[in-house]
């Protein structure tokens, strides 16, 4: 298994895997087009934390996790360059939410039924292997939660080897993978991140996740 990680995005997200890397033991660079945004995180991570830009941190990274806001994914793949992706396993842990106000709790996508954020990025970056994973549960609940059982984590992605890298990360993380396929299956999992996120819109409930119950 890699040691080394490089997140792209300096948000909660982008922070909170970058944390829970590094208490698993990996060394990890978080890219962003502004480090100051960075400063409390990398103090208060300390050793084996470093930050630099998207360029660096894909470069840095044995594995790549793409955690931007997802109107701006395709941005970050040309500020990345591409070459810094190829043949690396790059968790996608972003989503199509579109800049509009939810509608009865349902967030908007800029996608369809038809095709998927991720889809788009791995065309984006044929070279690259794209596992959709992180993006249907909240930042404080991605690393080693405490529900009364593993939850869930719907995984998918063209790779077959980038699968099993993404799956190992998540049983360290305390979750089961549950494997939809190819790239195809993020047409699905992408819309998970609106399911979860009704109940917090409507009833201010952001502490919950997903669970497959199977005989």
């Amino acid at each position: 298994m890699s040691k080394k990680i490089g997140i792209i995005g300096s948000g909660v997200v982008a922070q909170a895997l970058g944390a829970g890397f590094l208490k698993h033991g990996y060394d990890v660079q978080l890219g962003t087009r502004d480090t100051s945004k960075l400063a409390e995180w990398l103090g208060k991570e300390g050793k084996g934390a470093t930050v630099g830009s998207f360029a660096e941190a894909a470069a840095f990274g044995d594995i790549v996790v793409l955690a931007v806001k997802g109107t701006v994914a395709k941005e970050a793949l040309s500020l990345i360059g591409l070459g810094n992706l190829n043949g690396k396993t790059v968790i996608d842990a972003t989503n199509p939410i579109a800049d509009a106000a939810p509608e009865n709790g349902v967030l908007k996508f800029f996608t369809n039924l038809d095709t998927s954020l991720m889809e788009e990025l791995q065309k984006a970056a044929p070279e690259a292997h794209f596992v959709k994973a992180f993006n249907s549960i909240g930042s404080a609940f991605m690393v080693n939660p405490a529900f009364a059982s593993k939850p869930a984590m719907f995984i998918g992605g063209n790779n077959a080897e980038a699968k099993k890298e993404v799956a190992a990360i998540l049983d360290q993380f305390g979750f089961e993978t549950e494997d939809m396929g190819g790239a195809e299956a993020a047409r699905a999992i992408e819309p998970l991140c609106m399911l979860w996120c009704i109940p917090g819109f409507l009833e201010n409930r952001w502490t919950h996740a997903f669970k497959l119950l199977k005989l």
